[in-house]
């Protein structure tokens, strides 16, 4: 079992003295606990050893296990790029190699399904500001180091399925619903972080949301189904964070409020760089989140970008999103509240032409800056839309497409937006039964129908 030491380390000095071993003079300041983790050692042993405010702190090095959190601990890498959690020899998934680029607005002769495994497709796939690191809160200090000197232990596997969320799931049964989730009552193990394919699960109980975890600074790659999955958080801060090459999702997160998804990358998942929704595997109207903000990140090589569905009342802003099949997509159904009510802005959305085929539910997805699709009330203001470009019904700068279970896209705002080089059309409404929706002051060239520019 680890042993709990009463050292002090503050400020930004902690890495450093760490991992020289240096000894610091105490700080009069405020307290926590540090559960140090190095190379060859496990990561949960650490998490499950920390009590709620504890930070597990994980030097440099290649760890080869899920981790389950299911309380309020900071989970910190000691720098970007240092600190790998990859899944065990055997129990991953390699990235297919991407689709060879056609020329934008062609698709090739057979073209593969792009992403690892288990591919959603995208309109169904379619489907705040962050504070200072743990390791580095000025003027606070840190107190109870410990090591944790466990072995790791080995994790499990399954398979992860498919999904379609610009579809209604009506009718149909959990286990028939694709993305796969850890959500359960009470308590969830390391076991079935693994077991469901994920690399890092964060699991507050119904009811009982965890309020205060933070995962910062780590790689989180190579896993079957996403690279972190989130259900039952309020304020969860995810920053400075790679996630990239999983089967699934990137980052997803279900059931939670205000979160703070700051300055990571997302690359090359088979699914969303970034997914946010209600629930996963579950029917209900859109999730008010409060506020959460979807910020600073950069995605590239997704499947799409960002999703949000079935979600209300968040900010999608100053990201870079380019050389996915789709950039950002809104998706919304005919459940009540809907889908909206949130900012998509000031982003720069540029080259999404990544060939994704038809699942055989939604034609392929090439060349898409923005879809809207049963949304309502959704803004899409002062981004920089560009080179978007191909020949699917979602193709465009910004779409508004009409909803795979016939619901209308109401009173969105698409305003200021630079849009230059997207293909067919820069704006395209395509969505006939959409009404009060607007675009104004938008920099353009060619529209869907004429005169939206």
């Amino acid at each position: 079992m680890p042993v709990r030491h009463s050292r002090y380390i503050a400020g930004v000095m902690t890495v450093a003295a760490l991992g020289a071993g240096v000894a610091m003079a105490p700080a009069a300041h405020a307290e926590w606990g540090v559960q140090l983790v190095h190379e060859g050692q496990s990561i949960q042993a650490a998490v499950d050893a920390a009590a709620d405010g504890d930070t597990v702190l994980v030097m440099p090095g290649t760890y080869r296990e899920s981790v389950q959190i299911t309380r309020n601990v900071t989970l910190e890498g000691v720098g970007s790029g240092l600190v790998t959690i990859t899944a065990p020899a055997g129990q991953g998934v390699q990235a297919a190699p991407a689709a060879p680029s056609p020329a934008p607005g062609t698709a090739p002769a057979a073209a593969p399904v792009t992403g690892p495994t288990g591919t959603q497709s995208a309109a169904a796939a379619a489907t705040p500001n962050g504070t200072a690191s743990a390791a580095a809160k000025p003027g606070a200090a840190q107190s109870h180091t410990s090591t944790t000197g466990a072995d790791m232990p080995a994790a499990g596997a399954s398979g992860a399925g498919k999904s379609d969320a610009g579809k209604s799931d009506a009718g149909k049964s959990d286990a028939a619903k694709t993305e796969t989730s850890t959500t359960v009552t009470g308590t969830t193990t390391q076991a079935a972080c693994a077991a469901a394919g994920h690399g890092i699960c964060v699991t507050g109980a119904d009811g009982h949301a965890l309020t205060a975890v933070r995962i910062e600074s780590v790689t989180v790659t190579g896993f079957r189904a996403n690279g972190i999955d989130v259900s039952g958080t309020d304020g969860m801060v995810v920053r400075r964070v790679t996630v990239k090459n999983n089967g699934q999702q990137g980052i997803s997160q279900e059931k939670s409020t205000r979160a703070v998804l700051r300055d990571n990358e997302a690359v090359g998942n088979g699914q969303s760089g970034i997914f946010v929704s209600n629930f996963v595997n579950a029917e209900g109207g859109a999730l008010d989140t409060r506020g959460t903000v979807i910020a600073g990140n950069t995605l590239s090589g997704n499947r799409i970008g960002v999703t949000v569905r079935r979600a209300r009342v968040l900010a999608v802003e100053n990201n870079t999103v380019t050389g996915n099949c789709g950039g950002v997509f809104v998706v919304g159904d005919e459940n009540n509240p809907k889908a909206g009510d949130l900012d998509i802005r000031q982003n720069k959305i540029t080259d999404n032409n990544k060939f994704c085929a038809s699942n055989g539910r939604l034609p392929a997805i090439q060349g898409t800056g923005v879809l809207l699709t049963g949304a309502e009330d959704t803004r899409v203001t002062d981004n920089t839309i560009t080179g978007n470009s191909g020949t699917s019904p979602m193709s465009g700068g910004v779409v508004l497409y009409p909803s795979e279970v016939g619901v209308a896209n109401l009173r969105d705002q698409v305003s200021g937006n630079t849009l230059t080089g997207n293909s067919p059309a820069d704006l395209a409404d395509r969505d006939t039964k959409g009404t009060g929706n607007t675009f104004s002051a938008n920099s353009c060239s060619v529209s869907e129908p004429a005169g939206r520019c």
